[in-house]
């Protein structure tokens, strides 16, 4: 009987691997790129107007329903807004509450957990303290009291998320800093007399570079749904302007009357902020120097 080659199965396993991460990796960045194109593009592919109301218009089913009206792709709201236009222009928001806010976010914990992890000594006992602090407050309390005390609006959206999630990346970042320290390429770097800022920036810093990335596409999906959290109790921008948090709210109190009010932004949502988990997932395994 044939036998199996070890090497063989070893490569075939290597690249079932890969061809599923590739997978993976593809079908969330088509996703957010869909999005971010519809987000960039909302004032010309929109159907109609986010914030008109036809009140004579108003809970029409989706453009499969027979009893619709042609022009509203997927129904619209009690009101008469059409629901396809309104997640379009609600994208805008998430995606620049996720890019502004994550980027915020990674660049001041990713700084911090660096400099606590490869310095050591009182830069990290000083940082850890600070994120032990920081972590004892309740996070979802925590956005809504700074929100209440900033009011309402999209920037003080972005400043409760970095103010609140900074201490995650600081965390895990410090702790890979501290594995990369001790490596071997971190030590030559030393003998040969190169300064500590320079070897924390150009060598240990490209390493933990895969760990952040992976971590930036989590906190932009995680912004995404604080902002919902915060539209859906009416604390985001105003109430006229759309927004996937305010319509799954709206689509709430009308969900037996008009369910696609309630299921189209539900999906959107629930699509990007998996998507950007994948998707950061997906390129931590294929760019991670360890892992090639």
């Amino acid at each position: 009987m044939p036998r199996s080659i070890p090497g063989c199965v070893m490569l075939d396993g290597r690249a079932a691997i890969r061809r599923r991460l590739g997978l993976r990796l593809w079908l969330s960045g088509g996703w957010l790129a869909l999005v971010l194109l519809a987000a960039l593009l909302a004032p010309w592919i929109s159907p109609q107007d986010p914030l008109a109301q036809d009140l004579m218009s108003g809970r029409l089913p989706p453009f499969w329903v027979p009893q619709t009206e042609p022009g509203f792709w997927l129904g619209t709201d009690s009101l008469g807004r059409d629901v396809l236009s309104r997640i379009i222009w609600g994208a805008r928001v998430a995606l620049i509450v996720a890019f502004v806010a994550g980027t915020l976010t990674a660049t001041i914990g990713s700084a911090l957990g660096l400099i606590a992890g490869y310095f050591r000594g009182w830069a990290d006992r000083l940082i850890s303290r600070l994120v032990d602090i920081w972590m004892a407050f309740p996070p979802v309390l925590f956005a809504i009291l700074l929100i209440a005390v900033l009011g309402p609006g999209l920037m003080s959206i972005i400043i409760a998320i970095v103010v609140i999630d900074w201490t995650r990346f600081a965390r895990v970042i410090r702790a890979e800093a501290m594995n990369q320290g001790a490596m071997d390429y971190v030590a030559s770097a030393q003998v040969a007399g190169m300064p500590r800022g320079r070897i924390m920036l150009a060598e240990i810093l490209p390493n933990v570079l895969p760990t952040i990335v992976a971590l930036l596409s989590l906190e932009m999906g995680i912004s995404v749904i604080v902002e919902a959290i915060l539209s859906f109790v009416n604390l985001s921008i105003s109430t006229d302007q759309p927004t996937w948090g305010g319509m799954i709210a709206e689509g709430r109190i009308s969900v037996h009357q008009a369910w696609w009010v309630l299921v189209f932004p539900l999906i959107a949502l629930f699509l990007t902020v998996l998507s950007f988990s994948q998707f950061g997932e997906g390129l931590k395994d294929r760019f991670d120097p360890v892992l090639r």
